[in-house]
């Protein structure tokens, strides 16, 4: 079993909603790899707290790795607007690997076209978005649905990556 998980990073990332996936990981015997715009770029949490990625987007394979974490905080609406994101995240959810979204996260999903007819949670500024895209709303702390695990925020972390580390077994 591949033990590589893809964390998506970018500027104004939600703090706790990166760092404490990329610790439990860790602690689960799994590699995570932070990966951004730029190999060994500097990001800046919404609340400072810093994050270097290991790699570059464009030198991501998919078939490296068992799932993608989609972070949320401000990033994820920057995130979405860059193709080659999306077209990673496409990718996993094709594939039947985890796809997983906390918080403002759950954008990238929707932008990727990859959120309909799933059931989905997030933060409640994206409860329309994802109902518009298609998603049906559960305003739970965890959300698994198939290969898609979904969280509403920060609080939501235990569930959540007990979610994501159960889909990864």
């Amino acid at each position: 079993m591949n033990k590589s998980v893809l964390i998506l990073a970018g500027d104004d990332y939600e703090d706790l909603e990166l760092q404490y996936p990329l610790l439990r990981l860790r602690e689960a015997g799994k590699w995570p790899v932070v990966a951004g715009r730029a190999a060994g770029a500097l990001h800046r949490g919404k609340h400072g707290y810093p994050c270097h990625t290991d790699r570059a987007f464009d030198d991501i394979d998919p078939d490296a790795f068992a799932g993608v974490i989609a972070p949320g905080g401000w990033m994820p609406d920057q995130l979405r607007r860059d193709e080659r994101v999306l077209a990673l995240v496409r990718a996993f959810d094709a594939a039947g690997k985890l796809v997983a979204s906390i918080c403002h996260g759950g954008w990238i999903c929707i932008s990727a076209g990859i959120v309909r007819g799933r059931r989905y949670t997030g933060s409640r500024g994206i409860r329309d978005d994802l109902v518009n895209a298609g998603a049906v709303w559960c305003d739970e702390a965890a959300v698994v649905d198939g290969h898609h695990v979904s969280a509403r925020k920060p609080d939501d972390l235990p569930e959540f990556m007990k979610a994501v580390l159960a889909a990864l077994e």
